[in-house]
C-alpha cells in the first residue's frame, strides 16, 4: 500500500515516518490525538498541516499495526 503523504527518509529525523517530508512525524501527530487534541486544534497548532495528512497519519498506523511477523516452522 502506498502512502503518498507519509515519507521516510533515513537522513530525516531518523528515518522515523514523516507527514510530506517535514520535520513533523507521524507519531507525533498520533500522540496528539492520542493526547485528547482535535484535528482542528493540530491544524490551528500546524497550519503548514492539512486534514489530509492527519487522515493519512491515522491510516498508516492503522496499516503497521496490524503488520505481524508470521514465524516459519523448521523442518526437524
Amino acid at each position: 500500500m502506498a502512502f503518498e503523504r507519509i515519507t521516510i527518509d533515513p537522513t530525516r529525523m531518523g528515518g522515523v515516518p514523516c507527514i510530506r517530508d517535514l520535520r513533523v512525524t507521524v507519531s507525533m501527530v498520533l500522540g496528539q490525538l492520542a493526547g485528547g487534541a482535535t484535528i482542528e486544534q493540530l491544524l490551528a497548532d500546524y497550519p503548514y498541516l492539512e486534514r489530509a495528512d492527519v487522515m493519512a497519519a491515522l491510516e498508516y498506523a492503522a496499516v503497521i499495526v496490524n503488520e505481524r511477523e508470521v514465524p516459519i516452522a523448521r523442518p526437524a
